[in-house]
């Protein structure tokens, strides 16, 4: 398990290795091509922020109606 995890560590520090930021959002790559070949890299910027928009929101009421419901009277035996 050790031998395991030192060897992931050393892929990890050699990965690393072949980057370096050259400017704002780049970084400088090394391919693993026979001998090696440097790539510049755009990464893409992300802005944030808020703006107001006009929404349709639906309006939820109540009314009150006259309807006819059936009326059931129970009547029990004379005992």
């Amino acid at each position: 398990m050790r031998k395991l995890t030192l060897a992931l560590a050393l892929v990890g520090v050699w990965t690393l290795s072949g980057c370096k930021k050259t400017g704002e959002g780049q970084y400088e790559v090394e391919k693993p091509v026979i001998g090696t070949e440097t790539d510049t890299v755009n990464t893409p910027s992300v802005e944030t922020g808020t703006v107001k928009d006009t929404i349709t929101v639906p309006t939820v009421g109540t009314e009150k109606k006259e309807v006819t419901v059936p009326k059931v009277e129970v009547k029990k035996p004379n005992e």
